[in-house]
């Protein structure tokens, strides 16, 4: 095994694919010669030319609707947002277009491409480039939205990502490009064929008091809540729902059925978030195993602030996670602390 960033796990699998399949190719905004604003396509220029590492001007909806006009003719475009925030100057080509046109177009034709994106925040960067606006597309049938929150996961779903035949949004917080983590040595090889099975979620540490759910850099939170309060003997049994759409309602819902109460953590807003329709599901599918209300911990509804202090203050944290999760825990009568 190698320990890696997730940011080199990207580059590394992306331009595995590239060799594997010459269908495979690359647009955005400085993605070429500047080679990334977080440097995902680093080298791919040099190595492939422009023909396949197409520089694009800024025109969200122009460069993602010509990517769908390539993938409807065979191609595999891989398209970087440069943030999620602009993915809704292209958002009537994204869900008018994409999500629609195999449906439509009765099974003539599918549209295979990627949507690679970075959002969330925690890095100054103001309230118009800090979202996290996922909802929006997993809301969306025809549509399939990935969020990876390890090097290994990213690595192995970009690589479904690409392969699959359907329209994917995929989700990389950037919170987690310096993240490090291990990945099989083999990982960045064109024969590689591990791919990440679209749609199902990973229980990443077994416990028994509670479930904690997250995904992208929420489910590496949720990791450091769970060892932190194992040092409290308090068992946490963490879940990564990993696919948005399709979700994976049966394994958080098995995993409540064991622990009998849950937390929801998310880096959206709370009120009609992706952890509202997380808690929907459990009460639709555990509702007799249930001990405590379901709780749910995400960002503060505010734009989000620029100033660190308030941004931090903003964000879900450990702590806060923490916090709801011992609350939890009191009231069905478990002794914490």
């Amino acid at each position: 095994m190698s320990v890696i960033t997730y940011r080199q796990a990207l580059r590394d699998t992306l331009r595995a694919e590239m060799v594997r399949d010459e269908n495979v190719l690359v647009m955005g905004e400085e993605i070429g010669v500047f080679e990334g604003s977080y440097k995902i396509t680093e080298g791919l220029l040099k190595e492939f030319g422009p023909r396949r590492v197409k520089d694009t001007p800024i025109a969200e909806e122009g460069f993602v609707g010509a990517a769908v006009g390539a993938a409807m003719l065979g191609l595999r475009p891989v398209v970087e947002l440069m943030t999620i925030n602009f993915s809704l100057i292209a958002i009537d080509q994204i869900i008018n277009h994409a999500a629609k046109i195999y449906g439509m177009f009765g099974g003539q034709t599918s549209v295979p491409m990627v949507i690679r994106t970075p959002g969330g925040g925690g890095q100054q960067l103001g309230a118009t480039h800090s979202q996290n606006i996922e909802l929006f597309y997993s809301f969306i049938p025809g549509l399939k939205v990935l969020a990876p929150s390890t090097p290994a996961e990213a690595s192995q779903m970009l690589r479904a990502a690409i392969r699959d035949d359907d329209p994917v949004l995929f989700l990389e917080n950037l919170g987690l490009y310096n993240s490090k983590g291990e990945v099989p040595d083999d990982y960045a090889e064109p024969e590689n064929d591990t791919v990440a099975t679209i749609g199902r979620a990973k229980v990443t540490r077994e416990g028994s008091d509670i479930t904690l759910i997250g995904y992208s850099r929420m489910a590496m939170v949720a990791t450091q809540v769970a060892e932190k309060l194992a040092e409290e003997d308090i068992d946490v049994e963490v879940v990564d729902l990993r696919s948005l759409r399709p979700l994976d309602r049966q394994t958080f819902v098995d995993s409540v059925k064991k622990t009998g109460s849950a937390v929801i953590c998310e880096d959206d807003w709370l009120t009609y978030g992706i952890g509202a329709e997380i808690a929907a599901s459990i009460q639709e599918g555990a509702f007799d195993y249930l001990d405590a209300p379901v709780r749910r911990v995400a960002m503060a509804e505010v734009p989000m602030p620029y100033a660190k202090p308030l941004e931090t203050a903003a964000l879900p944290s450990v702590e806060s996670i923490s916090t709801a999760i011992k609350e939890t825990l009191s009231a069905v009568g478990k002794r914490v602390g």
